[in-house]
């Protein structure tokens, strides 16, 4: 089996996206890194032997991408999820609109249009997590995990929920608000969620609708956009299909050719630290079906080839269901 934890106070923080702007206008760098973190993905996500990823700690953007794939995903009462993407003027991918658009419901929608930062015991809720383990237990699941010495995903599963237990949700959680994120999160449109949203608003006084409400609005709303067409098709697909489409996507924020709020997003909370990002266009209605349809076409340059996932052979039966 693969033990996989991360170094220090995070699993992992995400993509080092300073490699994208390192040179502005070459966007093959980015696109480069991009092909061979999603190839990394999916060979995860379609992996013969049992990984398990021990998230003690922040899992964000790239994180996600390393773990959620794999077969068994361990949160702690230290462990932070969330895919921050759509306030950098980005898009959650590493195959997010694979593993968000089956969570429950449509807490995917929710999770990744908002970047709501979720718990380890929330992460357990939604399926995010597979198990829950104490932070102080994780030394003794390593060391029983390695003495069994075995790839059967049945026995290592009994040996993580020997060490693991259900703890109670905080009052507070967005897990038990189903009913309003189903009912607002599955209109067809941006636009539709918020005003939605925003009735609720009106007939219910709560701090959580208001909260959410404003995350939408501070976001790019081109990313927005494209963050739920991607989660939506991403519940039609299999995890190469999801991964191929989000590299095109990808290519096309690179690219800037339509909106550049990627390196505005980077400039307002990397650069300046502002956190006042200025987005162009700067509202919902100045984007058109068809300004949103490119981000879903063939990149106009001839070396441009799209993502080519290597071939996966003798998968167990899981793996093969991701497909």
């Amino acid at each position: 089996m693969i033990i996989l934890k991360g170094h220090g106070r995070a699993f992992c923080a995400g993509g080092d996206v300073s490699l994208f702007f390192q040179k502005p206008g070459n966007w093959k760098i980015g696109a480069n890194f991009l092909l061979k973190q999603y190839t990394l993905n999916y060979v995860m996500a379609t992996y013969s032997k049992t990984q398990v990823s021990i998230l003690n700690g922040i899992v964000m953007g790239g994180g996600a991408g390393a773990s959620i794939h794999g077969r068994f995903r361990v949160a702690t009462e230290k462990s932070v999820f969330a895919m921050p993407e759509t306030e950098l003027g980005h898009f959650p991918d590493v195959g997010a609109s694979y593993f968000l658009s089956r969570l429950p419901g449509f807490f995917g929608e929710y999770a990744g249009l908002t970047g709501s930062r979720l718990d380890g015991v929330e992460m357990l809720a939604c399926g995010l997590a597979t198990h829950f383990v104490s932070s102080d237990k994780l030394p003794l699941l390593e060391q029983a995990l390695v003495k069994v010495n075995t790839s059967d995903p049945d026995a290592i599963s009994a040996i993580i929920s020997c060490f693991s237990h259900i703890p109670n949700l905080k009052e507070e959680s967005p897990c038990h608000k189903m009913k309003i994120i189903n009912l607002c999160f599955s209109r067809r449109t941006i636009e539709e969620i918020i005003s939605t949203l925003e009735s609720e608003a009106l007939d219910k006084k709560d701090e959580w609708i208001s909260s959410t409400i404003q995350s939408l609005k501070k976001a790019s709303p081109t990313s927005l956009k494209i963050s739920l067409r991607s989660i939506r098709e991403g519940r039609l697909q299999g995890v190469g299909s999801c991964l191929v489409r989000e590299y095109q996507m990808a290519c096309h924020v690179l690219r800037g050719e339509f909106s550049k709020d990627v390196l505005e997003g980077y400039r307002a909370i990397f650069i300046d630290r502002d956190r006042n990002p200025k987005w162009e266009p700067s509202r919902l209605e100045l984007i058109r079906d068809d300004d949103v349809d490119r981000y879903f076409s063939k990149i106009d340059d001839e070396d441009w080839e799209d993502l080519k996932l290597p071939p996966r052979l003798d998968l167990p039966r899981y793996a093969i269901a991701k497909l």
